[in-house]
């Protein structure tokens, strides 16, 4: 049952939705790809202007989450980077260290989750099929088109469901 007196939610992404992981992606094109690295990299990401001012805009009216396909043990970085860019206060989920499952998967999961006890008013992401997902499930999705796109990164979302 959902709570109608709360103010609705706003999902947001991080990474190439607020946090521009550009200078990082050199660390997915290798193989094997160095996820430890790629990950380690992440507090130096310079945060993307639209991305920042939607969040900020949208925290208006509605209580901002934080839906993430970096893996549970990037928690401490990935708070601190949201406060260092004065992003608003929220919940942050996270995907379980050991789940590879494609990110359409695990986040859709969490956005059904949040649905069933507050109003989801939106999804912004810039994964073009967790967003497809997420709109056939009926949720209303803004595509964050901001970020330059990586072939490495989207392979990386689907085939190792590492992010």
């Amino acid at each position: 049952m959902t709570d109608s007196s709360a103010r609705p939610v706003a999902v947001f992404d991080l990474d190439n939705t607020l946090a521009d992981t550009a200078h990082r992606q050199h660390f997915l094109e290798s193989r094997p790809r160095d996820w430890d690295a790629f990950f380690a990299a992440a507090p130096a990401d310079p945060p993307l202007a639209e991305g920042v001012e939607l969040a900020l805009e949208t925290a208006r009216e509605c209580e901002i989450v934080y839906l993430t396909g970096r893996p549970e043990r990037c928690r401490r970085d990935t708070l601190d980077w949201l406060a260092a860019h004065g992003l608003p206060e929220g919940r942050v989920h996270m995907r379980g260290d050991a789940d590879r499952r494609p990110a359409r998967f695990t986040k859709l999961e969490t956005l059904r989750r949040l649905a069933r006890g507050r109003r989801v008013r939106v999804l912004v992401d810039d994964d073009e099929l967790v967003c497809d997902d997420a709109e056939r499930a009926g949720f209303a999705v803004v595509r964050a088109r901001w970020a330059d796109r990586s072939a490495a990164l989207e392979d990386a979302q689907e085939r190792e469901g590492r992010t």
